[in-house]
């Protein structure tokens, strides 16, 4: 197995380091006389360890309508099917960018839900909050401009252009100045589809600068 480390761009003014999708690579058990030893995991079953001072990150979008999505920091679960707490739409963890630790996390409909339920989650979040995003089914339906524009300031650089059952996943801040380099958007398109009627799920990992205290 052949893995590459790509270091981020800088997240909340800080060093960051970043993942691609792994690609994983398969040989029959005739290529080889012996097994090959199982690859090391780390925080989130990240393939390799974050630097100090970052956290870990590992989070997938639903699939379609059928598997939920979900969202690990640090080894620690914040959202998933196991744990019930994700649903159709958008599925929103915030964390305290200094001490890693969850504040509150809701997944919001926006299919069938009031935007302004997620308007009120989003709008008063403090400085340095990062905000981890994870679509399922449809995420886009019910977004208007404030959503798409309050997201494009938390560092998205695709919020502006979600539509009726893309996958998106996304990790940005409250105060960023730069756009996020964790993000991922595929549209739903007839064409593309890995399923019917849905694009496939996104698969992101890797490594956020923790925000320092004095700044």
């Amino acid at each position: 197995m052949g893995l590459t480390w790509i270091v981020g761009s800088t997240l909340l003014g800080g060093p960051g380091g970043g993942f691609p999708r792994i690609q994983h690579l398969f040989t029959s058990p005739e290529s080889s006389v012996t097994a090959e030893p199982r690859a090391k995991k780390y925080k989130c079953g990240l393939p390799q360890p974050c630097p100090a001072e970052h956290l870990a990150f590992r989070m997938v979008s639903g699939a379609a309508n059928v598997i939920g999505p979900k969202i690990c920091l640090e080894d620690k679960m914040l959202m998933s099917s196991v744990k019930d707490n994700v649903g159709r739409g958008l599925n929103i963890a915030l964390v305290n960018g200094v001490s890693g630790e969850l504040i509150e996390a809701r997944a919001f409909d926006m299919w069938a839900g009031d935007v302004n339920d997620l308007l009120k989650f989003i709008r008063p979040l403090h400085e340095g909050t990062l905000v981890f995003v994870a679509s399922y089914d449809d995420p886009a339906t019910k977004m208007n401009e404030e959503t798409r524009k309050l997201f494009s300031e938390l560092g998205s650089r695709n919020a502006k252009e979600l539509a009726f059952r893309d996958s998106w996943v996304f990790v940005g801040a409250k105060g960023v100045q730069n756009k996020s380099p964790f993000e991922q958007h595929v549209k739903n398109s007839k064409h593309t589809n890995k399923y019917e009627g849905w694009p496939e799920a996104l698969e992101m990992e890797g490594c956020i600068p923790r925000r320092s205290v004095a700044s």
